[in-house]
């Protein structure tokens, strides 16, 4: 699987099969499923604590590190899959259209090169 090749369906249809098959649905409610998504975001932010900004780059040439940081991501991927699955949240469209609406939020013309 790559991320030119795999749909967000084929991504959903893994997580919900993975859960299935444990007979976890039970724990995956949104409650426990939110939760696990902000755990796991905190360890993946765990990997830049303390860093310099100029030591950033370096951790890109880290194997270990990046494999870390890749497997801290997945899981938060994998939860809000799962999440979405049991919300009935259509993600891609859900994406798209908080795209459209930041893109008027923050108009290119006026935020391009700045935050504020």
């Amino acid at each position: 699987m790559t991320d030119a090749t795999t749909t967000v369906a084929e991504l959903k249809k893994l997580v919900d099969d993975f859960v299935a098959e444990r007979d976890w649905e039970r724990f995956h409610d949104p409650k426990n499923l939110a939760a696990s998504i902000a755990i796991e975001a905190a360890e993946l932010m765990e990997h830049f604590q303390w860093l310099r900004s100029e030591e950033l780059s370096a951790v890109r040439d880290d194997p270990e590190a990046m494999q870390a940081i890749s497997e801290e991501l997945a899981d938060i991927a994998a939860f809000t899959l799962s999440f979405a699955s049991t919300m009935g949240i259509d993600l891609s469209s859900s994406l798209q259209a908080k795209m459209k609406k930041n893109a008027l939020k923050y108009p290119a013309e006026d935020f391009r090169g700045r935050f504020r």
